[in-house]
């Protein structure tokens, strides 16, 4: 009898490993032979997965291919690269220093510097190349969360749903095609790595596996903070799919690991908690500027807002339509119901997966994923001024995908559907998106068209005012090279009208105004943009646009204590000198002006013109040597410098 068994537990392991072991005894192949077969049936079964990732990668690029056509943006494109001199240069000692110290943008992310200093090198200022670099990352992101699936639960098709959908979501376009958010591209790579060293160190357990994990981790944190809650998620992967915690499951068998209790798996994550708070107090030092007071948001508003962020993000992973570069906060338009509906939703959903979490692990898993890593940017501790992001949910929406499509398989074998019709689903889903996906790539091919679709999905949205108001201004100045626009005026005005607080619609509407010649008023909108901010470049730029404005109205007095205030904040400001060059200039213009209308000569006003044009008061210096000449038609030089600025105007 025991020899009976033990022949049956071996042929029971050998059917695990044998795809077609009757075939092998019916063909009387020896066990060398078996042996080949199956390392055949191993090296076929990689062969298929490379070339299912090959595929997926093909596929995902030529949906974005586009973006390789779009232009930088004036959403963060300008000040991170395009305007950015700390990145121009390259790689080099100089950059790298100023990386690792700057807290430029409110953020501290020095991987994600280098990369665009890395693009700057290699591209120049050619966006194709800058959108390039993004798009490699996201298919190597795609084709990593297929290979890591597929490793440790061991199905194909399965895993490769979950990342096609990851590749060819809506919702992800805005990480891709926004060349700015290379940091969010970055840090899941970067993150996803981690997630494979973090298995091939619980597979073996050694200390240099295991500083392979941290090394990773904190190039993570460097390109993005937002993934600091990786130590919580690698606990919720020991549950499902690792099966690392003794005796609350069988070991996997398609991923061997070994069990360990969890306060030694919590014990585990201590290394990788320290990175996080390190994380957490550079990046709220960062953001200190940027964070929203209790005043400006009540933190009552800020939970209702998250409540809703957190069904509006689920609700977009299954009908992403109406989607848009900025959402503008709900918290104070949200009403009792419709906050309390959101938790009810929340809080049931919770409880449901709570009660499976046995039965069907990954639904537990994948909810408290979603939620968790979704904690640094649901708005709590509120930075900016959006209520939700696309951008945010490209991490956390990964285990929803495992959730929905692990749970509608099993419903579909459950009910013995068909392999032919579950597939045919899939592509169907999967082409959907990717017809909803290519629309949304094209709302960011230029920047007007970007913020004019957000304006037609999004209500009292003051971002997307200001925005299309700036591009507006563009466009006619490359048309025209008329400086002001009076489309872009109501565009700016509705901005300050729906957020009257908000410093940067008073900066843009004060700007409109001033190329209007509207000088008062421009004053007016930048005396209010400083009330409303502490930014220190904003408030630099409203102190120069201040000085530049009392400069027109000849008050160099106050022009001159305005400039000074700017050179105080900001000493290497280049328009900072340039005014402060011109207001020298003009000081002296309007003194030879009131000294030629006093006691007019001909020298005195080819005196004046030279200094106007100097200047740059083209106009006035023409004025200034028509009046010389009309005294003295002999004056040569009067006559010359006339003749030459006829001839820039006819050019």
């Amino acid at each position: 009898m025991t020899k009976v068994k033990i022949k049956k537990k071996s042929r029971g392991k050998q059917e695990s490993l044998a795809p077609k072991p009757r075939l092998e005894h019916l063909t009387g192949q020896s066990n060398e032979g078996q042996e080949q077969l199956r390392a055949l049936d191993l090296r076929s079964a990689l062969h298929n997965e490379w070339m299912l990732a090959v595929v997926l990668a093909v596929v995902t690029a030529a949906l974005y291919s586009s973006v390789l056509r779009h232009p930088f943006i004036n959403y963060d494109d300008m000040s991170y690269i395009v305007e950015n001199d700390n990145i121009h240069h390259g790689l080099s000692a100089s950059t790298l220093r100023w990386a690792l110290t700057s807290t430029d943008e409110s953020n501290w992310h020095p991987l994600t510097w280098l990369s665009h200093a890395l693009d700057c090198q290699l591209y120049g200022m050619d966006p194709a190349g800058h959108h390039a670099t993004s798009l490699i990352l996201h298919l190597l992101n795609s084709v990593l969360l297929f290979l890591l699936l597929l490793r440790v639960t061991g199905y194909r098709w399965r895993s490769l749903l979950v990342a096609a959908l990851f590749a060819l979501h809506p919702l992800n376009v805005e990480s891709v095609a926004w060349a700015a958010e290379r940091k969010n591209v970055l840090s899941m790579f970067l993150l996803l790595l981690t997630l494979a060293a973090y298995g091939w160190q619980a597979r073996k357990p050694g200390v240099w596996r295991y500083l392979s994990v941290l090394s990773l981790f904190a190039l993570g944190v460097s390109a993005k903070p937002m993934i600091v809650t990786l130590p919580f998620a690698l606990l919720l992967l020991d549950y499902w799919p690792l099966k690392r915690i003794q005796s609350w499951s069988v070991p996997s068998e398609q991923f061997p690991v070994p069990q360990r209790s969890w306060q030694w798996l919590v014990l585990e994550k201590l290394p990788l908690l320290a990175l996080s708070a390190a994380s957490c107090f550079i990046t709220i030092y960062a953001q200190r500027s940027s964070m929203a007071t209790v005043q400006a948001l009540p933190f009552g508003q800020r939970v209702a807002n998250s409540f809703y962020s957190y069904t509006m993000y689920l609700w977009r992973a299954f009908w992403p339509v109406q989607l848009a570069a900025f959402y503008p906060h709900q918290g104070a338009r949200l009403v009792v119901w419709q906050t309390g509906l959101c938790l009810i939703f929340l809080v049931t959903v919770s409880l449901w997966v709570w009660n499976r979490r046995h039965a069907q692990s990954y639904l537990a898993i994948g909810w408290f994923w979603f939620l968790g890593n979704l904690v640094p940017v649901i708005g709590l501790v509120q930075v900016g001024d959006q209520g939700m992001a696309d951008r945010y949910a490209y991490l956390p929406l990964i285990e929803v995908f495992v959730m929905a499509v692990w749970g509608l398989s099993d419903l579909f074998e459950a009910r013995h559907v068909s392999a032919r019709v579950t597939a045919w689903v899939g592509v169907a889903v999967l082409a959907a998106l990717s017809i909803l996906t290519s629309r949304q790539i094209e709302t960011w091919r230029s920047s007007y068209d970007l913020w004019a679709h957000a304006l037609r999905v999004t209500r009292d949205n003051y971002l997307a005012e200001d925005f299309i108001g700036s591009a507006l201004l563009v466009q006619g100045y490359e048309s025209s090279g008329q400086r002001y626009s009076d489309e872009a005026t109501i565009h700016f005005q509705n901005a300050v009208r729906i957020n009257p607080r908000d410093a940067i619609s008073h900066m843009n509407l004060g700007a409109d105004l001033h190329e209007h010649g509207r000088l008062e008023e421009a004053i007016e909108q930048y005396t209010e943009a400083l009330q409303y901010t502490g930014d220190r470049h904003i408030i630099t730029k409203a102190y120069i646009d201040l000085g530049a404005a009392y400069q027109q109205l000849h008050d160099f007095d106050k022009a001159g204590q305005f400039y000074r205030m700017a050179l105080a904040l900001e000493p290497r400001n280049r328009a900072l000198f340039v005014n402060m060059g011109k207001l020298g200039m003009d000081k002296r213009i309007v003194e030879l002006r009131n000294l030629a209308d006093a006691k007019p000569t001909a020298q005195g006003y080819l005196t004046l013109g030279q200094l106007q044009q100097a200047a740059g008061y083209l106009t006035e210096a023409q004025d200034s040597y028509q009046r010389a000449l009309k005294m003295d038609p002999k004056l040569g030089d009067a006559r010359d410098a006339l003749a030459s600025i006829m001839s820039q105007a006819g050019r």
